[in-house]
């Protein structure tokens, strides 16, 4: 029968889609990833964590280094002042000398806890103790000795040296007390020693902390980017999978129910088979031509080149046998509402053919202030909407159409009993309204 032209209302108003605008999907959470070796990670300079490149580090080092000579100098004048040119005087200038030039080739030698990094410093120590024995002014060199043994050393075996040099230079500040012994001398090192050595190790655990945490948030990162990538390519899947079942799928079943029809009236009425024949040649030219959309940009070929919605909606139905029309005033939609649209009224109308049993049905596309609705109504045989599916219906259907229409912020609703039609009506909220 020929289509009632209009549209198929059945008593059914225009939906309203919501007002808000579809959201991307984010992981609900992110398990915390260990570090990946190589990943973020310092040096392992003995039992303490040092950045390679870390500018405080540089900074820090640089300091005690200035420190050092500056100590060193003032220990040396100081000597020489109170001892002018005595017996010890040229062994004192010479391990001086000594010392400098060996603290000169600690960079040289690198920060790691190396061989030649350990025998560096306790040849550093030992000279360094050689002076203080000699002359007791250089004992507050050790401040940057505590320092350069805590950067270098394993934690047990920094603690020891930071004690033992502790040890130098509270007997060299008694040897050089003039007034007798002063309690200030035996509690004034160790209290030095133990706040310089809480404050170095509170900032190495603080930095070791810092790189832990730059680690996990490094690969939180990366975990969260390859879950959307998985999220996204299985989107594009769903995606794909409606595509093809809107078009490709959907017009090889009408092609094998047109050749299917032309072999029952081949013999009886050959100008009908004929007929389906050609309706079977002009959907495999669609078909054809929605592949060859398919492997350039997945856009539907009725909308190739930039063609209005309305036009492409018309041919559809036109070859579906259905009616159409257009209410209000239309508007330019963005390319993936067009898009979608139409795929919507391919899956329908392919719905209505294989299982409504309709004689007519029709599509509205309705514009209107906030938003476009498009409306596909048929007389069939009807369903209950709150099952599942209509009875014999298979593959994506009304699962397909309902997605396409949440991926834009809109809605479907289902108006339908059985035996009394139905009325599919996709609202679409506009973006810019």
């Amino acid at each position: 029968m020929p289509p009632r032209p209009g549209r198929v209302r059945m008593g059914v108003s225009p939906a309203r889609g919501p007002d808000g605008r579809p959201h991307a999907l984010r992981p609900a959470g992110t398990p915390r990833c260990p570090r990946r070796p190589g990943e973020a990670e310092g040096k392992q300079s003995g039992g303490v964590t040092e950045v390679e490149h870390d500018p405080d580090a540089r900074w820090l080092a640089r300091v005690m280094h200035a420190a050092f000579f500056l100590l060193l100098g003032a220990s040396l004048v100081r000597f020489l002042l109170r001892h002018p040119w005595a017996d010890r005087g040229g062994w004192i200038v010479t391990l001086s000398a000594a010392l400098a030039v060996l603290y000169v080739l600690g960079p040289v030698i690198g920060s790691r806890a190396t061989p030649r990094r350990l025998v560096w410093l306790f040849t550093v120590v030992a000279v360094w103790m050689v002076l203080v024995v000699l002359a007791p002014s250089f004992a507050w060199c050790a401040v940057p000795l505590f320092y350069t043994g805590l950067r270098t050393l394993p934690p047990r075996a920094a603690l020891v040296l930071v004690a033992v040099l502790t040890v130098f230079v509270v007997v060299a500040q008694l040897q050089l007390a003039d007034g007798g012994p002063d309690p200030n001398l035996l509690v004034a090192p160790p209290a030095v020693a133990a706040i310089a050595t809480a404050v170095f190790v509170h900032a190495q655990r603080q930095a070791d902390r810092q790189q832990a945490l730059i680690g996990d948030l490094l690969a939180t990162r990366r975990e969260l980017a390859a879950t959307e990538r998985r999220e996204g390519t299985l989107a594009e899947r769903q995606r794909l999978s409606m595509e093809i079942h809107d078009t490709l799928a959907q017009g090889l079943s009408s092609l094998q129910m047109l050749l299917q029809a032309a072999d029952r009236t081949w013999e009886g009425d050959p100008a009908t088979a004929r007929r389906h024949v050609r309706t079977a040649v002009s959907i495999t030219e669609l078909n054809l031509a929605e592949a060859r959309r398919f492997v350039h940009d997945l856009a539907p070929a009725d909308l190739a080149g930039g063609g209005p919605l309305e036009e492409a909606l018309r041919k559809l139905a036109s070859r579906e046998g259905a009616g159409f029309r257009v209410d209000g005033a239309a508007v330019a939609l963005p390319d993936r509402v067009r898009s979608a649209l139409l795929r919507i009224a391919q899956g329908a109308l392919a719905n209505v053919r294989e299982h409504a049993e309709a004689d007519s049905a029709a599509l509205t596309l309705t514009y209107l202030d906030d938003q476009v609705v498009l409306d596909i109504a048929d007389d069939g045989r009807g369903f209950a909407p709150d099952t599942a599916a209509p009875e014999g219906v298979r593959g994506h259907g009304l699962p397909a159409i309902r997605a396409r229409a949440r991926q834009l912020g809109g809605s479907l609703t289902i108006e339908s009993a059985p035996g009394e039609g139905t009325v599919l009506s996709v609202s679409i909220p506009l973006e810019n309204p």
